[in-house]
């Protein structure tokens, strides 16, 4: 008996080391100890019974949704003997599903855009051909699956499979003046596309975008080559990266959309009207493949129209219109039914985000979901089942669930079942979907389920790491909600020490992003700086302020025209609510933001200076004078229009009220926020005689990442708050 109390005693003490285990930085950018697996890379295959992906970036596998089995390696890049391509790094099958085109070799561009090396396998003849000579952009199968149209220095081009011919479809194409085919920086960046072409429904047409920004003026950024010691002999003169960059108030580039018609090699321009300072977010081929859809939208982004375009004539018409006190966001919601009658978008109108059917003359023919809550994402419209599946905040704001209604809006069904965070891919007829599911403690968990809801199988519970995470002593976030003084109710959650002593005071750390129509406060699974910082003795809070998303249109839109002012108060109104608490140390609260973020640390370090002791900002918009034209203006009109609402409320103008200890960081290749911004704010802080460090980041672009980088800047911001908290 004795010796089994000594056992119990040994074992219980081992048990309590191991679950007083730290972890470090290292295990967050390095190591991902604590990064949730998923399923990546899915794509359902037309039969809608089995999908593929990709594994190792070597082949393409092909399962069972309803058994999980493996049924076929329908590409094996290593048993191939090819040296033309030493990895897959994506791939897309023609619509009859027996070519395939593989990228090779990517290189990133921008956010959206890449270059690659791309080549054609044809599954009946195994064989595997270059696409095209070097290295191209956007390679999309026609619908046939015999052609394949692709972007290479600012034009089209058209490989005949089948004759093993390329055609060149556009010929004015010239970098920094004309793009024939893909969006310039501002309009990938802001309206998120990349593929500015499309092919026709019968594959006879190509509709493209073409960018005239010969008139629009260019930023440089100077690119320094010597990273390494060894190298400095090559690099004694850096290099200077031009491109265009439409800024507040300035000049953009002129959109025009025209179709090009494969049999005569004839190309007609659609008419958008003759405004030509408006914007062309999107278009999209209707069911009738001699009718194009064109968004056309004016530079205040609060005019939205839909038009339908002959592409015979290049003749248009106006098919459905909305207007906002505001602005209107862009996204690809827009679906055209086969039955050739109807269309689905989604709108705020209602004062939340919601479905609507119309028919084609432009007519509403209902609200498909109701309700003082958001539908967050459109998935898809089942034609055979006439059902409209979504992801909504219908719940609560901090939750994602997945739904099912009938066109008739009359029957919504919940397919998630876990209260948390939802997301959901379906397969092609709507047979399966996987829901992919997190929460505050609960990593990823990937289920997959058919049209029935019922579970099939896991695909991924990322069990290893729960089981890992019982090593450790991990802090918790807890959600709470609190008032400003002006009586605004803000979400937030809280994540304390690990070892919390209520009678104990903390240093503490206040974070966000802040920006128009984000959220950070979800109940969801991240693990990150932040709980390394309630490791090492923080107590840090998140909160989404005025602005952020999930709550509707008039919280969303109330900061329209004085962006950075509402933010910063409810973000100072929060340091002065932790200050309250007495486990936090009032004079040790301290401040951090990246992007938008970091603009906003800025003025919470001076506009808030009495209550934040700290504050680094990563990135950070300093005026919007500074930032591009369409983010800038969708929310405060032009400088020209609206100048108290770029210059009354920017960081840079608040400078001289600087009281902490303030840190600043950029990449010095950052082509979204410039480095104007922090070099820019230094100088006003250096003309007050305000002391700040500043960190910059060598050809780092607005991720700042690579190598060692974001060891060393997690680091560095760390050894910071120690110091100054």
């Amino acid at each position: 008996m004795k010796k089994t109390i000594l056992f119990l005693f040994a074992f219980l003490s081992i048990t309590v080391l191991q679950a007083q285990k730290s972890f470090t930085l290292e295990d967050i950018t390095q190591k991902g100890t604590f990064h949730a697996r998923s399923v990546y890379g899915l794509r359902s295959m037309n039969s809608g019974e089995s999908y593929t992906v990709l594994k190792h970036s070597m082949r393409i596998e092909k399962f069972s949704y309803a058994s999980g089995e493996l049924e076929e390696i329908i590409f094996d890049l290593s048993q191939l003997g090819s040296d033309k391509i030493q990895r897959i790094d994506s791939y897309q099958f023609s619509v009859d599903e027996r070519k395939i085109l593989i990228a090779g070799n990517r290189k990133n561009i921008y956010r959206h855009s890449f270059s690659a090396e791309y080549f054609v396998y044809d599954r009946d003849k195994k064989s595997l051909e270059a696409l095209s000579g070097g290295r191209q952009q956007l390679a999309d199968f026609s619908p046939s699956g015999n052609k394949v149209c692709f972007f290479r220095e600012n034009n089209l081009f058209v490989k005949d499979l089948q004759k093993g011919k390329e055609m060149q479809i556009t010929f004015d194409g010239k970098y920094n003046h004309i793009i024939n085919g893909a969006p310039d920086w501002v309009y990938e960046e802001e309206f998120a596309f990349a593929q500015g072409f499309q092919w026709a429904p019968d594959g006879k047409r190509i509709a493209y975008m073409r960018f005239d920004e010969s008139k629009v003026k260019q930023f440089n950024m100077t690119i320094f080559k010597g990273s390494h010691p060894e190298k400095l002999e090559n690099s004694l003169y850096p290099e200077n990266y031009t491109f265009k960059y439409p800024k507040a108030g300035e000049e953009n580039a002129k959109v025009s959309v025209h179709v090009y018609d494969l049999d005569s090699g004839d190309t007609k321009t659609m008419d958008v009207g003759k405004e030509s300072d408006q914007y062309i977010p999107r278009i999209k081929w209707t069911q009738n493949p001699k009718v194009l859809s064109i968004v056309r939208m004016n530079r205040h982004q609060n005019h939205y129209e839909l038009l339908l375009a002959n592409v015979l004539t290049g003749n248009t018409h106006l098919l459905y219109e909305e207007k906002n006190k505001a602005w209107i966001d862009i996204n690809d919601d827009l679906s055209f039914l086969k039955d050739g009658k109807h269309f689905i978008l989604t709108s705020e109108k209602s004062g939340f985000n919601h479905i609507y059917l119309y028919n084609m003359q432009g007519e509403e023919v209902r609200q498909i979901t109701n309700g003082n809550w958001e539908v967050t994402k459109f998935l898809g419209y089942d034609e055979l089942k006439k059902l409209c599946y979504y992801q909504a905040a219908a719940v609560s704001p901090l939750q994602r669930e997945i739904y099912a209604v009938d066109i008739k809006g009359k029957k919504a069904t919940l397919l998630s079942e876990k209260k948390g965070t939802n997301e959901a891919r379906f397969s092609k007829g709507f047979k399966y979907y996987i829901n992919y599911y997190s929460s505050n403690g609960q990593p990823t968990l990937v289920t997959l389920h058919n049209a029935k809801q019922d579970l099939v199988r896991i695909l991924e519970d990322n069990s290893d790491l729960q089981k890992r995470m019982q090593a450790y002593t991990l802090p918790k976030r807890e959600f709470f909600k609190f008032k400003t003084s002006e009586g605004v109710e803000l979400n937030a959650w809280m994540m304390k020490p690990v070892n919390f002593d209520e009678t104990k005071e903390y240093p503490a750390l206040l974070t966000f992003y802040g920006g128009p129509g984000s959220q950070e406060v979800l109940d969801r699974y991240r693990f990150d700086w932040f709980d390394y910082l309630a490791q090492e003795g923080f107590v840090v809070v998140c909160v989404d302020n005025r602005g952020t998303g999930g709550r509707g249109e008039a919280f969303k839109k109330c900061t329209y025209m004085q962006i950075q002012n509402l933010e910063a108060i409810d973000l100072i109104e929060t340091g002065k609510y932790m200050a309250k608490l007495p486990f936090i140390s009032e004079d040790k609260i301290g401040v951090y933001g990246w992007s938008f973020g970091g603009q906003m640390s800025s003025l919470c370090m001076f506009r808030g200076a009495d209550v934040f002791a700290a504050g680094i900002a990563v990135a950070p918009v300093t005026t919007y004078r500074y930032y591009d034209s369409i983010y800038s203006e969708r929310y405060l009109r032009t400088p020209q229009e609206n100048p108290k609402g770029y210059d009354e409320y920017a960081p840079i103008y608040f400078a001289d009220q600087l009281k902490g200890k303030f840190l600043l960081i950029h990449g010095t290749a950052d082509d979204n926020v410039h480095m104007q911004n922090s070099l820019e704010l230094a100088e006003v802080l250096v003309q007050h005689n305000k002391q700040f460090r500043m960190h910059l980041y060598t050809n780092r672009n607005h991720g700042i990442y690579g190598g060692q980088t974001r060891l060393h800047l997690f680091t560095m911001m760390t050894d910071f708050l120690k110091e100054n908290l």
